[in-house]
């Protein structure tokens, strides 16, 4: 696994919360929650438990192209517009340039290895949600190779989720 240094994890961490505390400001969306998504909270609001259940439902239909190695099938869980800070890596713009390089990263990756993504909270409205979640990679015999999280931003689109914004990070292999 490659480690970031301590300024560029910053750099990213910064550069997120001040696009998503944008997005935020200029959506014009009364937003349904202002913090993660708790359990209690989803309890006390049930559009985050459906709002969880249909962002799950796209990751694991994500991870099913993923494994499959279809980068063309990951691309189209992108807008056109999307804008992807992928770890390690240089900020990729627009849907081309991230198909181009899932394409790269599935080349690269250990045959028979799989890729789940589970959501740890959600935030947001009907029209923008933001998800954290964490990855997992196992290989073939099942066993862990590798972990991750990310943060995404989902906008519906023409009555449909779509990503516009995407950051991803590995956890240092021990």
């Amino acid at each position: 696994m490659k480690n970031m240094n301590k300024s560029g994890i910053i750099a990213i961490s910064i550069a997120l919360f001040l696009s998503v505390l944008g997005f935020t400001l200029t959506s014009g969306n009364k937003a349904t929650s202002a913090t993660p998504a708790t359990e209690q909270q989803m309890q006390a609001k049930p559009e985050l438990v459906k709002l969880k259940a249909e962002i799950q439902a796209l990751e694991s239909s994500w991870a099913a192209a993923d494994n499959a190695r279809n980068a063309n099938a990951v691309a189209a869980f992108y807008a056109d517009d999307a804008v992807s800070l992928a770890n390690n890596k240089p900020m990729l713009m627009g849907k081309a340039a991230i198909q181009k390089d899932v394409a790269e990263s599935i080349s690269k990756r250990v045959k028979g290895s799989t890729v789940s993504y589970d959501i740890m909270d959600v935030f947001g409205n009907e029209n923008t949600v933001t998800e954290v979640g964490k990855e997992t990679v196992k290989d073939s015999a099942g066993k862990v190779i590798s972990t991750g999280k990310y943060m995404a931003i989902w906008e519906k689109r023409n009555g449909k989720f779509i990503c516009i914004r995407d950051i991803y990070n590995n956890d240092v292999k021990e």
